[in-house]
């Protein structure tokens, strides 16, 4: 699949859709203003890329810590020869797993699955991963607790800052 391109102008409303949207009653309608268009060309790039493919969802982020997961690990699994996209299904059913990755193995480290786990307390996410691996009948995974949050963002593809009106 070829890389799409984009005008500018589709390149400003991205970089603003990508980033707060407004918290009044149009987000959209802010947008379009922001760039210099009208409203429905916002929509109509944002329904185009939804229908292509290229544009997954909009949602809310949640802050965990904020709201009160405050303990996070990275689990890192070897699958071995259990359909993946069983596995990944699984997994990603579980409201705690916030990621779900499959990735290649290295000789020197031989995990395939990866998901990152958040929890209330301390303990939760080694209970939950305890629990997988019962149900999945995987036995040899590793946990990696997070320490310190240093860095969570959103990727942004474009970027394009607001005109100030002053």
């Amino acid at each position: 699949m070829s890389k799409p391109q984009f005008t500018e102008t589709e390149q400003r409303i991205l970089a603003l859709a990508g980033d707060d949207l407004d918290r009044g009653p149009a987000p959209f309608r802010a947008i379009a203003e922001a760039v210099g268009v009208d409203e429905e060309e916002v929509l109509e790039l944002v329904r185009r890329l939804k229908d292509q493919g290229i544009l997954r969802r909009f949602g809310a982020t949640l802050r965990h810590q904020k709201a009160g997961y405050g303990h996070n690990a990275m689990v890192a699994w070897i699958a071995g020869d259990r359909d993946p996209d069983e596995l990944g299904r699984l997994f990603a059913s579980r409201p705690e797993i916030s990621h779900v990755y499959r990735r290649r193995t290295y000789p020197e480290w031989p995990y395939d699955f990866y998901t990152m786990m958040h929890g209330e307390h301390p303990g939760d996410c080694a209970k939950l991963a305890e629990e997988l691996s019962r149900i999945t009948g995987i036995t040899e995974y590793t946990m990696v607790n997070s320490i310190k949050e240093l860095k969570k963002s959103s990727m942004r593809y474009f970027k394009w800052e607001r005109q100030s009106n002053a």
